[in-house]
């Protein structure tokens, strides 16, 4: 992707607010309307990272977090992982792919988010060719903001789509022209959208978690998780 893919930013569009546990519930309801895997064998997760400048917190958020990740599949054949991050001028990297918690902390902690636009465009290429290689499972992104064309990036996502790979984006803030995007790209891959507080982590935990556990065994599988988040999500899904 050239610089001329890209657009600055327009400033924000109103956009109606709902409350983050709102999204959450829509979510996971979605989730449950997914179809539902084997559970055999180890799942893979693509974990995709906004990681310019004003995603710093939460990146350092989401270090801590995606520990719990692996924790969630533990008991459902475990989860090979492997983490996607733009920033700056350019930058778009994959790591290989990991089976364990610490491995993906030592990728994560030793990168800084640096200034830059999005670019999400390289996102959805890197998805269809891992997905050409080997079945992806699910993917996560998470980001603020979506500087590009959304046309050329809505067809992507429908190209993703066809691919059978959903993807669960998760949006922090209240930008309205990347809620509708996102909104968008869930659909066309059939996969969901929910926004979360960066000032409330076990937003953010619960949603990790509840796609771990898909990408692992399927919906069937969200039923395996411990403690009070993974009940409260369970009920919503009946």
């Amino acid at each position: 992707m050239t610089s001329k893919d890209l657009k600055s930013r327009p400033d924000n569009a109103p956009v109606e607010e709902t409350s983050s546990s709102g999204d959450i519930a829509a979510f996971v309801k979605q989730v449950k309307q997914m179809g539902k895997r084997d559970g055999s064998g180890r799942g893979r997760l693509l974990f995709a990272l906004d990681a310019t400048m004003s995603r710093q917190p939460t990146w350092d958020l989401a270090c801590s977090l995606q520990a719990q990740m692996f924790e969630t599949v533990a008991k459902t054949g475990g989860l090979d992982v492997q983490l996607l991050y733009f920033r700056g001028f350019g930058e778009c990297q994959a790591s290989k792919w990991v089976s364990d918690a610490k491995a993906m902390a030592n990728l994560m902690t030793g990168i800084q988010c640096r200034g830059g636009q999005t670019q999400i465009a390289k996102v959805f290429a890197h998805i269809r060719k891992e997905q050409k290689k080997r079945k992806i499972d699910a993917v996560i992104y998470v980001g603020d903001a979506m500087e590009e064309d959304v046309d050329r990036l809505a067809h992507r996502a429908g190209e993703v789509g066809l691919l059978g790979c959903p993807m669960f984006i998760f949006q922090e803030g209240h930008e309205g022209r990347a809620e509708r995007a996102f909104r968008e790209f869930a659909r066309l891959t059939k996969g969901a959208y929910a926004r979360f507080d960066s000032r409330a982590p076990q937003q953010l935990a619960d949603l990790l978690k509840a796609v771990a556990a898909y990408a692992s065994g399927g919906r069937e599988a969200l039923k395996l998780q411990p403690g009070n988040s993974a009940r409260m999500l369970l009920e919503q899904l009946r």
